[in-house]
């Protein structure tokens, strides 16, 4: 087995006060690397640094709210005052404002698109500045949805950012590639403050807190586990044995780890000298229209009572 050494590499993880951005953090450092911790929440940035030093691994913090570029620049530059360079960027920071279409005000869409996009794309900026100035590659590690894959009921602000960030993944690998740099996106599901507002999930998750393991239907069926479950694939990505690993979408949970496709097309048909629309509503339905593509997250599948 591979050892993944990320001695000497410093990272910054956005968004890492709690939950999976936490557990990425305590991964990184656990396999040697001095990780920048980002919060908006000082005492909770302070407190996840704490569990990192006492844990033997090396962290600070930045409490700045992702988004702007001035943001980005800080947790590049802090990474390089501390520990004098930058090697790893996740950008895990993000926020939710869930609503259906018509009742989605603008607020709720920009603060969103901000947070998640926008964040993403000044962090990546501002890392890949840096990591070329270095000259020594990196790795760029952008944190997905399956809801940016698939879409998902009253997240339009959540699902539309998911899924430009699972595309400037693919963009910036292009991009990127002649510098040694990597970029993926992973495709976390883990119990988490969101996952316990679903209703089927909350038993499972509160058995879970008290001790319990979460049952294989779940950790293999649904690949639905602990956000630690989800941190093995940051430090991965993050090494040598990924360095031939860019441009994909990887998802990761429980017991599960899978790579998501990219968009393609699936049937096409042809009609000498262009398409008219009765045309194509003769041809639709036995030609491109004979198999719809399904939308949304698959509900899960429990057992029968």
């Amino acid at each position: 087995m591979p050892s993944i050494d990320l001695t000497g590499k410093a990272a910054v993880v956005t968004g890492s006060g709690r939950g999976l951005g936490l557990a990425y953090a305590h991964a990184l450092a656990a396999h040697g690397a001095s990780v920048v911790v980002n919060d908006v929440d000082e005492a909770v940035a302070e407190a996840a640094v704490k569990s990192i030093t006492e844990a033997g691994g090396r962290a600070v913090a930045e409490v700045v709210p992702v988004g702007t570029a001035e943001a980005a620049d800080r947790l590049v530059a802090r990474a390089v005052e501390e520990f004098g360079r930058l090697d790893v960027l996740v950008t895990n920071a993000g926020i939710l404002r869930d609503k259906v279409l018509w009742k989605m005000t603008d607020e709720d869409f920009d603060a969103v698109i901000t947070t998640h996009l926008k964040g993403t794309f000044t962090c990546a900026r501002a890392a890949a500045v840096r990591m070329r100035e270095q000259g020594e590659g990196g790795s760029l590690i952008l944190v997905g949805s399956p809801a940016g894959q698939r879409g998902n009921f009253g997240q339009t602000n959540y699902a539309a950012a998911k899924a430009g960030i699972a595309a400037m993944a693919r963009t910036w690998s292009m991009e990127l590639g002649r510098a040694n740099i990597t970029v993926n996106a992973i495709v976390p599901v883990a119990a988490t403050a969101m996952t316990e507002t679903i209703p089927a999930f909350a038993p499972y998750i509160e058995a879970m807190r008290n001790g319990e393991p979460l049952p294989d239907f779940l950790r293999k069926g649904e690949g639905f586990g602990t956000p630690e479950d989800c941190a093995a694939l940051v430090p991965f990505l993050a090494s040598e044995a990924a360095r031939g690993v860019t441009g994909q979408c990887v998802g990761i949970g429980g017991d599960k780890v899978a790579l998501w496709s990219h968009p393609q097309e699936i049937r096409a048909a042809y009609a000498d000298g262009g398409w008219t629309p009765g045309a194509l509503a003769d041809a639709w339905p036995t030609s491109v229209g004979a198999e719809l593509q399904s939308v949304g997250i698959p509900a899960p599948k429990f057992p029968e009572a």
